[in-house]
């Protein structure tokens, strides 16, 4: 495996693209690459396998998407771009839909909670790139929808959240089943065993290419925390929401719990709206569409968003709970303190998780600055919720319980 250094920090015209992708590049309005673009890009130019080490936010959907783009365009082929979730699919499909829908390309988006007939069609107007969450992607290769045989270009974004959601089995199923000739790319925020392995065995002399150490926080981002009693948090959140200005993304441990904190904002005047397992997938596009443009100025979240969001101006990011995978730290405050921006992260910590705050500054090589709790409000009052029984059938319409004289399960 090899090294990649770079001292200075290059424009664009330096990497390797073609002068008509560097004019759509400008007419997006992109002055220069990032870190991690102007490593990994010249490496990509030459068709050389590449690890990609970054931080969340920091440009590397166009790291691989941009060589694929001038690939594609000039040999041929198809590229197939595999990540966790829904979210940061449509993300990915719109930066490539924004550089390459010019020059004709086609993608097909394949994810959960979307129409399947949709996708059916997309597949059938032949993609240059497909574009799938690792479940929905296996489905339409049982079903024979699709095939991989002509598949030159493999990204694997967001890798290490891929193993950490189970996906293990149908990344090593769809390595196994695309040409051995291939290009890979994988991108990931931190380097487990269990990758370091993968990319042993299905990538061919990758080049390395890292912006910051793996797991380490965004320089940019202020930590805070506050020793609160669990029964207190809410109080503290919606002190909190009156005292802060700016773009708020919360995160919750549960959908539940997500839930619970976005009615509690809400009934208190603040408008929020919530992002989870738990909603369609209209719901959670109109939820995060609604917090790009300001109509919802706080998102309530589960760790679906720690890194399946690309929001800018994300002033502050309060871990109402703390993950449960401490690696995700790094993955939820970096959705703040992004393209030079400064951002602050509040971490709500009870007494007995001493512990978890060790292993946390630990892990970011920085200590939280711990506040002094401020005079707690009064919640709202939560409406009752009404429960409707569910309606009898009608006499000699029960459902069968097995023989004749069994007893009902339950006593009226």
């Amino acid at each position: 495996m090899t090294e990649q250094t770079t001292e200075e920090q290059p424009t664009f015209f330096h990497l390797g693209i073609a002068p008509k992708l560097l004019d759509q590049i400008a007419e997006q309005q992109f002055d220069e690459p990032t870190p991690i673009q102007s490593k990994s890009i010249p490496i990509a130019m030459k068709g050389q396998d590449v690890i990609g080490i970054a931080q969340t936010g920091t440009g590397k959907t166009l790291a691989f998407a941009l060589p694929m783009i001038q690939q594609i365009s000039r040999q041929g082929g198809i590229g197939l771009v595999m990540l966790p979730t829904r979210e940061l699919a449509e993300q990915v499909d719109d930066e490539f839909r924004k550089f390459g829908g010019k020059f004709g390309l086609r993608t097909a988006i394949l994810i959960g909670g979307a129409s399947m007939n949709r996708q059916i069609d997309d597949l059938r107007a032949k993609p240059h790139v497909i574009i799938a969450t690792p479940g929905r992607l296996i489905d339409h290769l049982e079903q024979k929808r699709l095939t991989l045989h002509d598949v030159r270009y493999l990204v694997l974004d967001e890798a290490d959240r891929m193993l950490d959601m189970g996906f293990e089995p149908q990344i090593r199923k769809v390595l196994r089943t695309v040409p051995k000739k291939r290009q890979t790319f994988l991108f990931s925020a931190t380097m487990p065993d269990k990758i370091a392995k993968i990319t042993k065995k299905y990538m061919n002399n990758p080049a390395r290419v890292e912006v910051a150490p793996a797991g380490t926080a965004a320089d940019l981002v202020k930590q805070v925390g506050y020793v609160v009693e669990r029964h207190d948090r809410l109080r503290l959140l919606v002190q909190l929401m009156s005292d802060l200005d700016g773009k708020i993304l919360v995160f919750s441990r549960t959908k539940h719990g997500a839930r619970r904190i976005s009615e509690t904002l809400s009934l208190a005047g603040f408008a929020s709206a919530e992002l989870h397992s738990d909603r369609s997938q209209f719901q959670r596009r109109q939820a995060l569409q609604g917090f790009k443009t300001d109509r919802y100025r706080i998102l309530v979240a589960t760790d679906i968003a720690s890194r399946g969001i690309d929001v800018s101006n994300i002033e502050y990011v309060i871990n109402f709970d703390l993950p449960d995978k401490i690696e995700d730290f790094i993955h939820r405050i970096g959705r703040t303190g992004r393209a030079g921006k400064e951002g602050v992260a509040i971490s709500f910590v009870s007494q007995d998780q001493k512990e978890e705050l060790g292993a946390i500054e630990n892990l970011i090589h920085d200590r939280l600055d711990l506040k002094d709790l401020p005079e707690l409000p009064n919640l709202p009052a939560m409406p009752k919720r009404k429960f409707s029984r569910q309606p009898r059938r009608p006499y000699g319409k029960q459902p069968s319980r097995g023989r004749s004289n069994s007893r009902p399960r339950f006593k009226r």
